[in-house]
C-alpha cells in the first residue's frame, strides 16, 4: 500500500500491461493533489472516507463503495478526507467500453474485490493465466456499473469560483441568492442567469447539490445528521433529511447504512 496521494506525477508507462492497481493511505489530515492527467484512464475507488476531484468544470463526490472515472489524458485535481483509503485503477485506453466522459459510478462487491485483487498481486502474479481471466472478468463488469449523480457543475467564471468556494467554507452563512447579488453588486435576476448559464441549473437547484456533496463528507467523517444539517444552516433536521432524500432517494441514515453493507 502506498502512502498519500503521490501519484500525481506516476505514469503507468507500461503498454504490456492492461490495467494496474493501487491501494492508497491517506496518512495526513487531509491531502490536495493539484491539477495532472494521465495517459491511461483512472478510476478512483474509494475504500474509506471520500475524494473529490474537479474535472471538467466539475466537482465529482466519490463517497465508499463508489468511484470516479477519468478517461485518460484528462486534467483533473483530487482532494481527499482525513485517513481516507483509496484505490487507484489504471486502464489502458480501448480495452474496456468505458465512458468517455468524467463519472461517478457505484461500484458492486464484486467490481470492488476485483480490483482489490489486482492491487495485491505483483507484476509475476498478475500475468498467470488465471489472473488475466479475472481481469478480463473486470473488463467486462466495469462498463456495466450504474452512474450516479454526485457531481457539481463549476466554472471558470470568477463569480462562480467564489461562490463555490466561499459556500464550501461557510455554508450556514452564504444561503441566499440575494446575500450574493448584494456582495457582487448586481440584481439577482442578472445573477440567477449567470448561474444557469455557467450551471446549466438554477441557484436553488446548484446550491443544493453542493449542500448533497458537503453533507456526505460531513456524515462520511462521522458528524450526525443533526450536526451536519446545523452546519449547513438547516434550521431544522427535518428540512436536511428532506432535501438529502429528494437528492439521493434515501435519508441519510439508510444511505449510510447502504455504504457500510
Amino acid at each position: 500500500m502506498l502512502s498519500g496521494l503521490g501519484l500525481e506525477g506516476y505514469e503507468p508507462d507500461s503498454q504490456h500491461d492492461a490495467a494496474e492497481a493501487f491501494r492508497i493511505q491517506v496518512v495526513e489530515d487531509e491531502q490536495f493533489i493539484p491539477v495532472h492527467q494521465h495517459r491511461k484512464g483512472q478510476l478512483i475507488l474509494a475504500l474509506h472516507g471520500a475524494i473529490t476531484c474537479e474535472v471538467e468544470n466539475a466537482m465529482w463526490m466519490v463517497p465508499p463503495q463508489y468511484a470516479v472515472w477519468i478517461p485518460g489524458q484528462l486534467p483533473h485535481s483530487n482532494r481527499a478526507t482525513p485517513g481516507a483509503r483509496l484505490c487507484f485503477l489504471f486502464i489502458e485506453p480501448g480495452v474496456a467500453a468505458m465512458p468517455d466522459h468524467c463519472c461517478t459510478l457505484k461500484i458492486s462487491p464484486l467490481v470492488r474485490e476485483l480490483i482489490l485483487t489486482m492491487a495485491t498481486r505483483n507484476q509475476g502474479e498478475k500475468q498467470t493465466p488465471a489472473m488475466q481471466r479475472l481481469i478480463q472478468v473486470l473488463f467486462d463488469e466495469l462498463p456495466q456499473q450504474p452512474q450516479q449523480q454526485l457531481q457539481l457543475p463549476v466554472s471558470t467564471h470568477p463569480k462562480i469560483r467564489t461562490m463555490v468556494e466561499t459556500m464550501a467554507a461557510e455554508p450556514a452563512v452564504w444561503q441566499t441568492l440575494g446575500q450574493w447579488a448584494r456582495h457582487f453588486a448586481m440584481s439577482e435576476r442578472n445573477l440567477a442567469r449567470l448561474v444557469v448559464k455557467e450551471t446549466g441549473l438554477s441557484f436553488r437547484r446548484w446550491r443544493h447539490q453542493l449542500q448533497l456533496i458537503l453533507a456526505l463528507q460531513g456524515l462520511i467523517r462521522g458528524q450526525t445528521v443533526q450536526q451536519t444539517a446545523h452546519a449547513l444552516g438547516y434550521d431544522s433536521t427535518t428540512a436536511f433529511i428532506t432535501m438529502f432524500r429528494k437528492g439521493l432517494g434515501q435519508t441519510p441514515g439508510r444511505y449510510l447504512n447502504g455504504l457500510s453493507d
